[in-house]
């Protein structure tokens, strides 16, 4: 085993290592998707709007890493969706209606997951996730830089979209109206998702036990479920102006899925879920019959715990 004084060195070489990563993906990103975009003083909007989702999180990682505080880090997040896009669809010549629909689109998701992240902070006091690295200025560092290629990648198909060069637009058309209809199916299951569960965790009577009513009969995981086709929509609207490179920005949806279903969502969730019910009859029964995203139509017959 090694001893702590061994492990730190490496483990801040190992987060030097994802910074340089993160920033290296988020220009690859930048320079693909700023062609055929709009310029301002001769640079891409696009590039500017990735600098831009880069530079914030570092600006707020040092206040952060004095006071040694991750209060704001998830609200800095959905805060640099909301004013890069703000800034890019008033930035950008002559913006289109479809431009302003996706900045729209961005803008209110970021402000329902911003009031939704300081309620939750408000409550909870403290990130548990953050005990162990905001000692280190370099590990600590790392969320922060990871945190601005997440922006970047999740909301490129909009930005790129919104800063395409006005030649490039193309007029509204069935693909752009399947974008907004899916966009909104996506919102109001996400709402209604977190809604129930809410409610449910509201309950005194529902205290340690787990959710399986409304939508999460159907699935275990329904706002996740809703937060992937709102990036879906997002990429359908955004796709009829891509051309070239700058159809990266299918990034966007397939982050998406691959963050919540494969990195830190539903994997971390389950191993949670499995340690706390994992040896109950009325947990394995629901966790067997209820599909992990995809909601089901129709509701399983599971049996439903005793008053």
């Amino acid at each position: 085993m090694s001893s702590p004084t061994s492990s730190t060195p490496k483990s801040s070489r190992s987060s030097l290592i994802a910074i340089i990563v993160a920033l290296v993906i988020g220009a690859l990103v930048a320079l693909a998707g700023s062609q055929g975009g709009a310029t301002i003083g001769g640079i891409p909007l696009f590039a500017l709007a990735v600098a831009a989702a880069f530079a914030i999180q570092v600006i707020a990682f040092i206040p952060a890493m004095i006071l040694r505080t991750e209060r704001f880090f998830d609200l800095t997040g959905s805060l640099t969706f909301l004013a890069i896009s703000v800034a890019l669809v008033l930035l950008t010549p002559m913006p289109d209606a479809r431009s302003w629909i996706l900045a729209a689109m961005v803008i209110l998701w970021a402000v329902r997951l911003g009031s939704f992240l300081a309620l939750r902070v408000h409550k909870a006091g403290s990130d548990g996730r953050f005990d162990e690295i905001k000692g280190s200025p370099v590990r600590f560092l790392q969320v922060w830089v990871i945190q601005g290629a997440w922006v970047s990648i999740t909301a490129a198909a909009a930005w790129i979209a919104i800063s395409t060069d006005a030649a490039a637009r193309a007029p509204f058309g069935w693909l752009t109206v399947v974008g907004i209809v899916v966009w909104l199916l996506g919102m109001t299951i996400e709402i209604v998702a977190d809604a129930q569960k809410s409610a449910f965790r509201a309950d005194p009577k529902n205290k340690d036990e787990f959710i399986r009513t409304g939508l999460w009969s159907r699935s275990r995981h329904p706002n996740y479920f809703g937060e992937i086709v709102i990036w879906v929509g997002v990429f359908l609207t955004a796709a009829p102006v891509l051309a070239g490179w700058q159809w990266v920005a299918i990034l966007s949806p397939l982050f998406v899925i691959l963050l919540l279903t494969r990195v830190s969502g539903i994997p971390l969730l389950e191993a949670r879920a499995e340690k706390k019910w994992g040896d109950r009859a009325d947990y394995v029964e629901y966790r067997e019959n209820t599909p992990s995203l995809i909601p089901r139509l129709t509701r399983p017959a599971v049996r439903e715990r005793a008053a």
